[in-house]
């Protein structure tokens, strides 16, 4: 375990990182004691301090949910991170990649909550009652550490999450079987990769009831309003600048963004 001052000196290692597009050292060679305890005190700091410069707090991702990217990083459950309002693309929008360092994209659906979700013994059902409406998301992943990383790197990092692009069409959350959304992520006119959301988990609603009853351990949980990335169901896909992403989700329309 870290103490105060490891933990913000991890902290702003990860910032610089983030402003110059230099990966800084791998967390838990630079902090052979570091725990993922210390991992989620580190991503709150930096939280904190962007949200004190003015941003505001969106809502959060969950990554690393399923079973075999859990088994890689030597975890059993998901992880988590935050979306702030700086976060946010928009369809269509050019993304630069001048301060970004290894950019991918990731197929998700994002739920929009209309009721507040606090765990604990928080249920699938508590999550589709809770949920306005479900939406297409890409998400932006980045690494701000060199990599190999480790499971304390990825947490540290905000769950790698920088970015987040909404498109497509909306729907209730009892309007389909959201088991089966399925889309096509497309790179540059080529398939890249393809998936249903029944990979988050079984079902997407369960990663965000995970999340309402992790939150709750630090009394914390999901307000109305908040926008939550349920998990990616394909593999990530590298970009580069240049680059042209365009994810078919089907029935529930299409998002595409560019990369310069």
């Amino acid at each position: 375990m870290l103490n105060e001052e490891d933990r913000a000196r991890a902290a702003s290692l990860l910032l610089e990182a983030e402003r110059s597009g230099v990966p800084t050292t791998q967390l838990d060679q630079a902090f052979p004691d570091i725990e993922i305890a210390d991992a989620y005190a580190i991503q709150q700091i930096n939280i904190d301090q962007k949200i004190a410069d003015g941003a505001r707090l969106r809502g959060h991702k969950i990554g690393l949910t399923s079973k075999a990217m859990q088994s890689t990083v030597g975890i059993d459950e998901p992880d988590y991170g935050h979306l702030l309002d700086t976060m946010f693309f928009q369809d269509g929008q050019t993304i630069p990649t001048d301060k970004l360092i290894v950019p991918r994209v990731e197929v998700e659906l994002a739920f929009v909550l209309g009721k507040p979700l606090r765990g604990p013994d928080v249920s699938l059902f508590d999550v589709l009652d809770a949920t306005d409406y479900v939406v297409p998301a890409l998400e932006l992943i980045d690494g701000r550490s060199k990599y190999p990383r480790r499971i304390v790197d990825n947490i540290a990092d905000n769950a790698a999450c920088v970015g987040i692009v909404l498109g497509g069409r909306p729907v209730r959350p009892l309007d389909i079987d959201l088991r089966w959304v399925g889309a096509l992520l497309l790179k540059n006119g080529v398939i890249e990769e393809s998936g249903v959301s029944a990979a988050v988990l079984g079902h997407p609603a369960l990663g965000i009831a995970w999340l309402a009853n992790k939150l709750a351990l630090h009394d914390a949980g999901l307000e109305a309003g908040h926008i939550v990335l349920a998990g990616s169901f394909t593999r990530t896909v590298a970009v580069k600048r240049g680059d042209t992403l365009h994810a078919d989700y089907g029935k529930l329309g299409s998002i595409s963004v560019h990369f310069s």
